[in-house]
């Protein structure tokens, strides 16, 4: 009997709703707070930056189940649902009774799962009668996923993106350029936030959370301009739960149960997308699952960080989020994987950290890149740098299960696929990568900046 390897869903079974974990959650996330006033926002306080519709979900805390705008899932059906496949020659190389999984989302016209969002975020600013949105980008690919919703929905894009992306993935920028956006290097001399970081460090290569407060600045700014953002807030990760939904059918379709579910972790979106709707048994049913964040070890706010409340950019024009962060004035080192280069996780993911519902590893850059070559060879597909942590992670949980002697199900997600990487993987297969271990000091005296809200 031929075995299967990959599984995929009617058009009938591509979620007509996503999943809001909030509704569930037993201890729901603390309070988003205003800079200013340090209340517990509204989501009217909320609208100057993001869409209406955007904001009214970022602080739903109520409703399981979000309806998806049938124009969106009409864009959905392009591209899902993605295969869900088994791993068969990544196993036989490790040698492993682990049963590995994969939800491929390399597959969308962008090659990542940004999409997702990119496609629901620019279709309620269009709705709103907007006609300009603007964002940040690390790696490039929610920029990339958002210039090209951007065009779907006839809307003019800016783009921020971090120095050192905009330099080290050229193709990346003209691949937003080719949809029409407009790229910015950031930090640049556009914006008041730029301006002064560059004046106090001209040689600064820039940060997510740079890119956010020139984007936010921009928006706030610009008549008929919003801003949109591609992880950490709850909106983004609701959206991504269409990777977790369908997968549960697929796994379903397989006869099996993931035992434990990856997701590279930047913000949080990814790894909620794939892992939320799987947590809800856990946390309804008690479904006995690990949830695995695997991180970079140069920007580990999960393993190393603490539990503080703090803004989501560098300028502090975001409101304040209780996360896990390595602190706002993190400058982060210039890693591959430049959509984990995020100093903060998600308020969701943050207060499932806290309550012990997911664990976090930290990942060395070599290592994601040794597992990421390992993958291309094994199962022919080319891992951007960011996806290459959630497969060295679940490469070490199969060796784990090799070592203990029992079988595992290890499902996790391919967020995207490195085919404008390649520069990166050049560097690797060159010799010319190292890791870069955070110093204790680094981080502490970036959180002793913080305000002590908690």
């Amino acid at each position: 009997m031929e075995r299967q390897k990959r599984f995929f869903l009617e058009e009938r079974d591509i979620p007509r709703k996503w999943y809001n974990i909030m509704a569930d959650m037993k201890t729901k996330p603390m309070p988003i707070l205003h800079p200013e006033t340090k209340q517990p926002l509204k989501a009217e306080d909320l609208y100057p930056i993001f869409s209406e519709e955007a904001s009214r979900q970022e602080l739903n805390t109520t409703d399981a189940w979000i309806d998806i705008p049938d124009e969106v899932r009409e864009q959905y059906k392009i591209y899902r649902s993605t295969p869900l496949v088994r791993a068969y020659e990544l196993e036989k190389a490790l040698d492993t009774p682990a049963h590995i999984y994969f939800k491929n989302e390399s597959v969308s016209p962008v090659g990542s799962h940004k999409l997702n969002s990119a496609l629901a975020q620019a279709y309620y600013c269009k709705k709103e009668g907007l006609t300009n949105i603007t964002t940040e980008t690390g790696a490039g690919q929610w920029g990339t996923a958002l210039s090209y919703a951007s065009k779907v929905f006839g809307l003019e894009l800016a783009v921020y993106m971090v120095k050192v992306s905009y330099e080290q993935k050229p193709y990346r920028r003209s691949l937003m350029q080719t949809w029409g956006a407009q790229v910015i290097a950031s930090p640049s001399m556009s914006t008041r936030a730029g301006r002064k970081i560059l004046t106090e460090q001209p040689t600064y290569q820039g940060s997510l959370g740079t890119a956010i407060s020139e984007a936010i600045e921009l928006a706030r700014t610009v008549p008929g301009c919003k801003y949109t953002l591609g992880s950490v807030m709850n909106h983004v990760t609701l959206h991504q739960t269409v990777i977790g939904l369908e997968a549960e059918k697929q796994m379903e379709m397989a006869g099996e149960y993931p035992d434990v579910v990856i997701g590279c972790f930047g913000g949080g979106s990814n790894f909620g997308g794939i892992s939320f709707p799987f947590m809800r048994h856990t946390i309804l049913d008690g479904k006995k699952t690990r949830f695995v964040a695997a991180e970079p070890a140069s920007c580990p706010k999960l393993t190393r960080g603490v539990f503080q409340y703090d803004f989501g950019d560098e300028a502090g024009y975001t409101p304040l989020l209780p996360m896990f962060t390595l602190g706002h004035n993190f400058a982060p080192a210039h890693i591959h994987a430049g959509g984990l280069r995020y100093h903060g996780a998600g308020t969701i993911v943050s207060q499932l950290m806290k309550d012990g519902y997911m664990e976090a590893v930290d990942i060395n850059q070599l290592d994601s890149f040794k597992a990421g070559v390992l993958f291309a060879q094994k199962e022919g597909i080319v891992p951007a740098p960011e996806s290459s942590h959630a497969i060295a992670a679940a490469i070490n949980e199969a060796l784990k299960a090799k070592e203990e002697g029992t079988p595992k199900t290890i499902l996790f997600c391919l967020s995207g696929h490195g085919l404008i990487d390649m520069t990166a993987y050049d560097r690797y297969l060159s010799g010319d990568l190292q890791n870069y271990q955070l110093p204790d000091e680094e981080i502490k005296k970036n959180i002793d900046c913080l305000e002590k809200l908690i």
